[in-house]
């Protein structure tokens, strides 16, 4: 079958490839560019603990490494500290890193992928669809015609896979602007980020507004001032002017010594994709959505687009068509974004309306603050990650479901299991392989050897539930999840989401959800799997 064509060679297509490599599917990576990224350090991203354990998984990198994951948190208002947050292993810290480092490490992951080709210098110029694939046309010195199964385009704001689709791309241009700068110098605080809302040293007008400062490895830092509307030009005099009074006021005295490294105008969008999915061709990250305003980050939507879609690609590669499956990228995907959307579009009037009665309701100051910490830290409605609990491919109510600390259609927790080897492992470890993952909750097994429990108790029974599955699962034992009682399942997506929990071996339960996340009975016997046979074996065995 012809390999899967990859539009675009930043974080997002780079880590889909990744992705569909690790799950033995061949792609083709169509870059533009001359296959490496320009040192950028104003140009940096901010990943939550999900995405940032992605990009890690595929890469083997360990991120922290070429980033800085924050110690704290400060907001702060006038002198007032208005939030503060010390983060620990229960509360982890965002990953803030240049992007040009995350992309070097997806591409030197790439270079020893065999089932991976990368084409620099190949621009896109036409898309031909029929129902057997697709075909590209490319420019540039490796101009050619290149055939696929599917297509995805992770090309960017100005995606050309979108346009020649013909999909529109509707929202708000220049939602809010800022000024950038990457400096290196010694602030009053260390590896924590602040978010300052009307210094002190800018006592009026509109530019009074706010500056975060996040730091970088070596004592960088990038420092982003909020612009005042409009398309006023930011000039290099302006600019040093305003580093100059920022280090200034940090310090309580004369500017201290720093090395300008990096500056930039970071202008951010809000659009929405009309269409995801176009027959075989697929949209994600900037290509699909633009999101970013009160310190929300777009990349980590696109990185979840991308592990949405790899394992539904895999599964249709490899065992022929799912549409139901492949349907449900774009309405998993796009609602998650589109509410995201809308939470700021419904605070950006009380946050940036810089006066009027809000402005001396009590408290309110407090709650602005919160708004604001909640979408640089990925919380709340502007930042936490979405959940699919309303997915076309959710069971629906089981008999045997049981409650446990995580929503269903959320990302699980990373808890310590046994796998299959006996070996311990992180559950996050195990996940982007293309399987279904079968949790079993038993306190106490960590303590033997695994040739002790494996044939004893309901083992065998839940062993042979899984093998009776229509699609290929991988069963874990875990001493304890939160919220979950013992000999609890859970079913678990190929991209860490949670199906269903179940109380104890039900095999017809697991059953139903196991075939509903494959996109249903009809998408079951398509793979070719035998779905009828298995149902049929899981029903005796229970």
């Amino acid at each position: 079958m012809d390999p899967v064509i990859v539009v675009g060679a930043g974080p997002v297509g780079l880590t889909l490839a990744l992705a569909l490599a690790r799950q033995e599917v061949p792609c083709v990576v169509l870059d533009e560019g001359p296959g490496k990224d320009e040192p950028r350090p104003a140009r940096t991203v901010v990943l939550r603990e999900d995405t940032a354990g992605l990009v890690e998984r595929l890469t083997g990198v360990p991120l922290a490494h070429a980033g800085v994951r924050w110690a704290g948190w400060r907001s702060v208002r006038r002198k007032q500290v208005m939030y503060e947050v010390a983060f620990a292993d229960t509360d982890p810290a965002p990953l803030h890193i240049a992007q040009h480092v995350l992309t070097d490490a997806l591409r030197t992951a790439l270079a020893g992928e065999r089932l991976v080709k990368v084409a620099v210098e190949s621009r896109l110029d036409t898309i031909e669809q029929e129902p057997s694939g697709v075909t590209a046309r490319t420019r540039g010195a490796s101009g050619t015609w290149w055939r696929g199964s599917y297509l995805v385009g992770c090309d960017g704001p100005r995606s050309t896979v979108r346009k020649l689709q013909d999909i529109r791309f509707p929202g708000r241009t220049a939602v809010e602007r800022h000024a950038v700068a990457a400096l290196r110098t010694d602030l009053p605080w260390y590896d924590e980020a602040l978010l300052h809302r009307s210094p002190p040293w800018r006592t009026s007008g509109p530019s009074a507004g706010e500056v975060t400062a996040r730091p970088l490895p070596d004592e960088v830092w990038r420092l982003d001032w909020l612009l005042p509307p409009g398309k006023d030009l930011v000039t290099p005099e302006l600019l040093l002017a305003r580093i100059r009074e920022t280090l200034a006021g940090w310090g309580g005295g004369p500017t201290p010594p720093y090395e300008l490294l990096d500056t930039g105008v970071h202008t951010v969008h809000h659009r929405l994709a009309r269409r995801w999915r176009a027959d075989r061709v697929f949209l994600a990250g900037d290509a699909a959505h633009l999101l970013g305003a009160l310190g929300t980050h777009g990349l980590d939507e696109g990185l979840r687009d991308a592990d949405n879609l790899a394992w539904k690609l895999a599964l249709a590669w490899h065992h022929g068509p799912h549409e139901a499956l492949l349907d449900s990228y774009q309405t998993e995907r796009r609602a998650i974004v589109a509410a995201r959307l809308r939470a700021a579009d419904q605070a950006l009037p009380l946050l940036r309306s810089g006066g009027g009665l809000r402005s001396y309701v009590p408290g309110s100051a407090r709650g602005h603050d919160t708004l604001l910490t909640d979408g640089h830290l990925g919380r709340g409605a502007l930042g936490a990650p979405g959940t699919y609990a309303g997915s076309p491919l959710a069971p629906g109510p089981l008999e045997g479901a049981a409650p446990v600390g995580t929503a269903l259609g959320a990302a699980v927790t990373d808890v310590r299991v046994t796998a299959e080897d006996g070996t311990f492992v992180r559950l996050r470890d195990r996940l982007g392989r293309g399987a279904l993952l079968v949790v079993l909750i038993a306190p106490g097994t960590g303590v033997w050897e695994r040739r002790h429990w494996v044939s004893a108790g309901i083992m065998p029974r839940l062993a042979a539930a899984v093998s009776a599955l229509p699609h290929r699962a991988e069963l874990l034992v875990a001493e304890s999840y939160p919220g979950a009682a013992a000999h609890t399942v859970l079913l678990v997506r190929p991209d860490g989401h949670l199906v269903t929990a179940l109380n104890g071996v039900r095999p017809a339960d697991l059953y139903t959800a196991a075939e509903a996340v494959l996109g249903g009975p009809a998408a079951a016997e398509e793979g070719g799997d035998g779905a009828g046979a298995r149902a049929d074996a899981g029903a005796r065995s229970r």
